[in-house]
């Protein structure tokens, strides 16, 4: 079964609209993913998602391995009915949370032990066990173990662990295809291409990812520290040895500039964290750069975060009021600033697929990046 359609390339860029189909409805790409790392979009209720035009968001196995747990997962129902969204998931293996836990973790070629940073328990993780609970969970697109590096990164300590990924990657494929045939599993597996920021492991890494023929494909070990045009290299050479048949996701990227400059290199999905978590301390996102409403400037200041904006918080409070409650730790600041910045980022997505569908996208690319600018604070008159 064809799961994605490509549906045009923007003519004067490498900008792409698609449409990935799954059970729970179809998902029009480019498309940016709310992250729900522990079956929350942090601050935000579900309704408020759906309303904002949320398509599809994230879980992460790792974390609801470990809390809840997959019994309480299973006994609810599976991970959709736990958390109450009928839409789309897309579940990240937990391999970059398990790497970042440098002293608590033992990487062999079998998988990885880790010691929980709840309780301190030690699991051991096998390919075939990330898959099994992400099956479990029952999210739509899971993602395979792989072995995560940090920036800088030896070139021997990242073919390694490109290599180790590489083997997981096959064993996991392996796994995906048992599963179909034995069970009708039907859940999409992508391949994760790593190899730090060097070419020839990366462009290593994704030739033998297609030859195994993934649901899709995404890119990790990105926006760990390196340099913005080493960023931009590396997905660009990355993409272009990718089937263009396959969605391409970019895992954990970005600002919104990140995400408009990886668009034009042919990236379809995007997830981060930064709409929510810079909504909690103080930071909306705006059509002329980042506001840090905590400041003074503020106080007496009764227009909406966004003029441009059509969200429930702009609608309804200004940014006088939303400072007020920013300073005196309400937790309706938090709420009602990251449910505007998830608003922002979807609306975003959505006038770029616009863009595409117009041949425009570089036109609005320039005047996006025009008016955006990435400080901490944005004079909105």
């Amino acid at each position: 079964m064809k799961n994605f359609e490509f549906i045009r390339r923007d003519k004067h860029t490498k900008a792409r609209l698609g449409e990935l189909t799954t059970p729970r409805g179809k998902i029009q790409t480019p498309c940016f993913m709310p992250v729900g790392t522990q079956g929350t979009v942090k601050t935000i209720f579900p309704r408020d998602l759906h309303d904002s035009g949320a398509q599809i968001i994230l879980g992460n196995a790792y974390h609801l391995f470990l809390r809840p747990g997959l019994d309480v997962i299973s006994k609810s129902g599976g991970l959709h009915k736990f958390i109450g969204w009928e839409k789309p998931i897309l579940t990240d293996s937990g391999g970059y949370q398990i790497f970042s836990l440098a002293l608590l973790r033992k990487v062999v070629d079998e998988g990885v032990e880790f010691q929980s940073h709840i309780d301190g328990v030690k699991h051991f993780f096998t390919p075939e066990d990330v898959l099994k609970i992400q099956e479990v969970m029952g999210s739509y697109i899971v993602m395979p173990l792989d072995e995560c590096v940090h920036y800088p990164c030896a070139k021997d300590h990242a073919k390694v662990a490109m290599d180790r990924t590489l083997y997981w990657a096959k064993r996991s494929r392996d796994a995906q295809i048992k599963a179909q045939n034995e069970r009708n599993n039907k859940q999409l597996l992508f391949g994760i291409v790593q190899g730090a920021t060097y070419d020839d492991l990366r462009k290593e890494c994704a030739i033998k990812l297609a030859e195994m023929d993934f649901d899709g494909f995404s890119l990790g070990g990105l926006s760990v520290g390196e340099p913005d045009n080493v960023r931009h290299e590396i997905i660009d050479l990355v993409l272009g040895l990718l089937p263009p048949e396959k969605p391409h996701y970019l895992m954990g990227v970005g600002l919104p500039d990140d995400i408009i400059n990886a668009v034009e290199y042919g990236v379809d999905m995007f997830d981060c964290v930064a709409p929510t978590r810079y909504g909690r301390n103080g930071t909306a996102f705006t059509s002329v750069g980042r506001l840090s409403i905590r400041n003074s400037p503020y106080i007496e200041d009764f227009g909406p975060l966004d003029p441009e904006c059509d969200c429930y918080a702009c609608k309804n409070f200004s940014r006088s009021y939303i400072r007020h409650l920013c300073n005196a730790h309400e937790m309706l600041s938090s709420s009602l600033l990251s449910l505007h910045n998830i608003h922002f980022y979807l609306n975003m997505m959505k006038n770029v697929r616009n863009a595409i569908a117009q041949d425009k996208f570089a036109e609005f690319k320039k005047e996006f990046l025009r008016k955006y600018k990435t400080e901490t604070k944005a004079d909105i008159k």
